[in-house]
């Protein structure tokens, strides 16, 4: 107890936007941030979630030009400024706290959908071993434990593993983003009984990503991927760990 209160004091709960002290060391949202940072809304795109500009255009221009190996996914907010910054803290400054706050948030947000998709596990993308020693931590994984907590569902980090340490995808364009992930997954476990899975990660840009390990599931006989992430972006953003 004493442990916990000494923590309080030189280690006090912030809000992840303003990193405004939260009385009582409430891990959330401060009310001034849930009301000014807006979670995406409808129009969306059918198929990543990502906004769009009418309710009769049916995808983005990003999933018009591209198909994609999941089934559906959705965001919560748009990557930038205060959003951008509170990922940035938790990714590299240790803010591990962020996950479950933000965590909790997403498992709300997506719950009736997660019932329609009938997800059966929960999956996050998995980083390269060396680089999550160095990190400390998989920030993926952290959403996703909130996550499947929440929704009650089977948390799953040793299905998929990340053999490749590739290049940050924001340092690359086009094809060269897929061709940067392929054979960067493979899958860890023969007898793969699931049908349909929920990816989760912390940013989504093309879903060159989430399409990556998308493609060596539906090899070991998944049916179904779906992905959910803290936020999405543009082409011009970096994507993913």
């Amino acid at each position: 107890m004493i442990k916990m209160w000494m923590a309080g004091i030189f280690y006090p709960s912030r809000c992840p936007f303003c990193q405004k002290v939260m009385v009582g060391g409430k891990l959330e949202i401060c009310d001034s941030c849930r009301k000014k940072i807006k979670k995406i809304s409808e129009p969306q795109c059918k198929r990543c979630g990502r906004p769009i500009r009418s309710k009769e255009q049916e995808f983005c221009p990003d999933c018009q030009r591209k198909r994609h190996l999941y089934r559906e996914g959705m965001a919560i907010y748009l990557y930038k400024e205060e959003v951008r910054k509170a990922v940035h803290r938790m990714k590299f400054q240790n803010q591990r706290a962020y996950a479950q706050i933000f965590g909790r948030l997403m498992a709300k947000e997506a719950e009736e959908k997660t019932k329609r998709w009938k997800v059966e596990a929960v999956v996050p993308v998995p980083m390269y071993r060396k680089k999550q020693r160095l990190r400390g931590y998989n920030q993926a994984e952290l959403l996703a434990r909130e996550i499947a907590d929440e929704l009650n569902l089977p948390l799953i980090c040793d299905l998929v593993a990340r053999v490749r340490n590739t290049k940050p995808q924001k340092e690359l364009e086009g094809k060269d983003r897929e061709n940067n992930l392929k054979k960067a997954f493979i899958i860890t476990k023969n007898d793969v009984k699931l049908r349909k899975i929920l990816i989760v990660d912390d940013i989504y840009t093309t879903g060159s990503t989430v399409d990556a390990i998308a493609e060596v599931l539906k090899k070991s006989g998944v049916e179904e991927i779906y992905f959910l992430s803290l936020c999405i972006g543009g082409s011009e953003e970096g994507e993913s760990t």
